[in-house]
């Protein structure tokens, strides 16, 4: 059974840092991976996508330069490091994966989430 655990959501001050993971069990081939935020009463917004390999990575122009994507397969876990927080990228993240060596970058194509971990900054 595939599964993904997200984590390192937490309280910032605006400005600061954090790295969420997301740590991948039982998948066996190839997957990538991609990162979501949502508010509640919003719509999910795509943040970010890397490839199995990690050859190949998506930013969201709302992220780019701020948000970097990596992944560690020998770990089988991915991050997301957010840099320069700001109140407005408070939310629930969510990773998520789609199987194969790519991904289309988007909420539809994926088919398996972790459940989130919530990302606060405070002004």
């Amino acid at each position: 059974q595939q599964l993904l655990v997200e984590s390192g959501g937490g309280l910032v001050h605006a400005g600061g840092s954090l790295r969420l993971s997301c740590a991948a069990s039982g998948f066996t081939g190839d997957y990538g991976i991609g990162w979501f935020r949502q508010l509640p009463g919003k719509e999910r917004e795509t943040l970010s996508c890397i490839s199995h390999s990690g050859d190949g990575t998506y930013y969201a122009d709302s992220v780019k330069g701020r948000f970097t994507i990596s992944r560690d397969n020998a770990k089988n876990t991915a991050y997301l490091d957010l840099d320069r927080l700001t109140p407005e990228d408070t939310a629930d993240y969510y990773c998520a994966a789609t199987l194969g060596p790519g991904y289309v970058c988007a909420d539809y194509a994926m088919e398996y989430w972790g459940k989130g971990t919530r990302v606060t900054v405070s002004s």
